[in-house]
């Protein structure tokens, strides 16, 4: 990935929270620094109508036959309610910002990884991962000239190898989010500034190219459509640097998403801000230091190394080791406490000789193979989520970070009502 852009870099000393604004990569593979205008302009969208199921076996293309309705998604169970009594299971969620599959073929890797420790995992897509450079005007950035990215565009090949693994993570299981487009960020024109129906064409644009990329780069024509409605789909996102939330959320709770992950949070259950269930990224120990950082693997590297992705190398084993000790004493102290769903946000690159990525892959290795552990993506935990009974989820969000109920499990959650019919989907591990 390339571009540099900006993120929410933060430390938790014993008498302060300490926000530092650093950069962070958000570039697609193959962009450049300059792109796009958007479907007003010309971007092929496909059509609004819910297809019906489509015979066993059958694709039903949508639009221009970039996205096709399949049937249901493989490999997840539905949602259970927990029954009266129950522990709950210990969720984990991993995240990818800017999904897309470059040189660094780690796209790919980590959907290796997610197989192999029976792990689903959220991708938030970027919608200009999928537009072609030749054709950046067709993206039309709300307080930005058209044309215009913070994170370039895409060549022939990269779109064509992240479909690859678009296609192939939402057949694994894993969810296919949004982290938008351009990825603007500060006061000059970022997302933080923008208004509600600034998001609203920003939402509608990242949707539009994922759509129509059949139309928008017509030599990938015969390359096999995405197996989902993607206006069905999408039901998520994390905003770029974590600004604009507020107005972000107030235009997508209108156009069909169910939770956002943007904000900064402790390790506690999650409740519904806005309309939609507010799964932040969370405060987890940083091993050495007096204070708390995000759970992502750019914070850690902001504390480590500063601005520079590049530190000092004989530090490289010693930092990744210590972003995976922290992230395995935050899941720790959920499992043995409140069992709060654990979330964690990264980025594809290779920022300190890759040592991030091991630090993730490590913890992946780790907590995935956990007796009531279930690594799932955040679609999953929403549907788990929505399918609890109300008085359950107000019992579970009162439980501080790391507090166990002092009455056992038994008691606490025993008052609550019979288990209900099954709603939306689960994982294997159901």
């Amino acid at each position: 990935m390339m571009a540099a852009t900006k993120r929410i870099a933060l430390g938790v000393t014993t008498t302060a929270l300490v926000a530092v604004l650093a950069g962070c990569s958000g570039a697609g593979p193959g962009g450049s620094a300059e792109g796009g205008a958007g479907a007003e302009k010309g971007a092929h969208g496909a059509k609004e109508n819910a297809p019906a199921a489509p015979p066993k076996g059958a694709v039903k293309l949508i639009g221009d036959g970039s996205t096709a309705f399949t049937g249901v998604q493989p490999k997840v169970k539905a949602a259970k309610r927990l029954a009266p009594g129950q522990k709950p299971p210990q969720f984990v969620v991993f995240s990818w910002d800017g999904a897309g599959e470059d040189s660094q073929k780690l796209f790919s890797h980590f959907r290796g990884v997610g197989k192999k420790y029976n792990a689903t995992m959220t991708y938030f897509l970027s919608g200009v991962y999928l537009l072609p450079e030749s054709k950046r005007d067709l993206y039309n950035p709300p307080q930005h000239a058209p044309g215009r990215s913070d994170i370039g565009f895409n060549d022939t090949e990269g779109i064509r190898d992240t479909l690859s693994e678009v296609r192939a993570a939402w057949k694994d299981g894993n969810e296919i989010g949004t982290h938008f487009n351009g990825h603007f960020c500060g006061k000059d024109g970022g997302v933080g500034t923008w208004s509600v129906e600034e998001w609203k064409s920003e939402i509608e644009q990242a949707k539009a190219f994922v759509k129509s990329w059949k139309s928008n780069a017509p030599e990938l024509k015969g390359e096999a459509p995405l197996p989902f409605d993607y206006d069905k789909e999408l039901i998520g996102a994390r905003t770029p640097c974590l600004e604009g939330q507020k107005n972000m959320v107030a235009a997508a709770r209108t156009m069909g998403f169910r939770y956002d992950s943007s904000g900064v949070g402790n390790q506690v259950w999650p409740k519904k801000k806005g309309g939609v269930w507010d799964i932040p990224l969370q405060l987890v120990p940083m091993p050495g230091r007096a204070f708390e950082t995000l759970s992502m693997d750019y914070n850690f590297l902001v504390n480590q190394s500063g601005t520079t992705t590049q530190g000092d190398p004989s530090q490289h084993e010693f930092w990744g080791n210590q972003m995976r000790d922290g992230l395995l004493q935050a899941f720790d102290r959920s499992y043995n406490g409140n069992r709060a769903p654990l979330i964690i946000g990264n980025h594809f690159e290779s920022w300190n000789g890759g040592t991030y990525m091991r630090a993730i892959e490590e913890t992946i290795a780790k907590v995935c193979t956990k007796e009531d552990v279930r690594c799932v993506s955040f679609r999953q935990l929403t549907d788990w989520l929505d399918a609890q009974d109300p008085d359950a989820l107000s019992k579970l969000s009162k439980l501080g970070v790391g507090q166990a109920p002092k009455t056992g499990w038994p008691t606490y959650l025993g008052a609550q009502a019979a288990a209900a019919p099954s709603a939306g989907k689960q994982d294997s591990k159901d």
